[in-house]
């Protein structure tokens, strides 16, 4: 196994495995094959986050069935093996791989280590995702409706900067149900008429 030099792991992630449930294994070697490849590691968010030239490159994850190396910018990879899935429906830029067991990460680390270093010359390239504008997402007849009968809030969130247009008409998209898309407008409604974006704290 490669050594690593005892400064390029960060306390915080100590902590955070040390306190991991589930995965750790997993997440410890997908934490080795981060720092093999010079990434610098932080913990944001309360996940261990790897970055190069400043920018958050990979972050770390665990879920209930599985745990995941998440590429923030992952759209823009060459996904030549064929690992890397969509986290959501409405996801745009993240892509990310999974695993269940440690001997999966081993079997592909030096796949894992070719797509990280594909990030780290996609970041040194400059290159960026193109997110859809607002007005390439459809407005759910929900939220329609609610414009319809509240005009103020229309006006209020066709003030909002493009991007919190956008979180807000994925989070309403992607609930199935038109009960669940009616109940997240009127949740948010006050934050819209206050001009804040969906995960902006206040």
């Amino acid at each position: 196994m490669t050594s690593h030099a005892p400064s390029a792991m960060n306390p915080k992630v100590d902590g955070f495995l040390s306190r991991a449930k589930r995965w750790q294994p997993e997440l410890e070697k997908l934490r080795l094959i981060c720092l093999d490849c010079g990434l610098i590691e932080e913990l944001k968010w309360g996940k261990p986050c790897y970055v190069h030239q400043g920018s958050n490159l990979i972050i770390l994850q665990g879920f209930k069935d599985f745990c995941a190396l998440l590429f923030t910018a992952g759209a823009l990879l060459d996904d030549p093996d064929n690992v890397l899935k969509l986290p959501g429906e409405n996801t745009q830029a993240a892509r990310r791989m999974t695993f269940t067991d440690v001997t999966d990460i081993k079997d592909l680390e030096q796949v894992i280590k070719r797509y990280i270093q594909n990030a780290k010359a996609v970041k040194e390239s400059g290159k960026k995702v193109a997110f859809k504008k607002p007005k390439e997402f459809s407005v759910p007849a929900e939220l329609q409706s609610h414009f319809d009968q509240m005009p103020e809030v229309k006006m209020a969130f066709y003030a909002l900067t493009p991007g919190r247009q956008r979180a807000y008409l994925m989070h309403f998209s992607g609930a199935k149900q038109s009960k669940t898309r009616t109940a997240r407008i009127e949740k948010c409604t006050p934050q819209i008429l206050d001009g804040q974006g969906l995960n902006d704290v206040y």
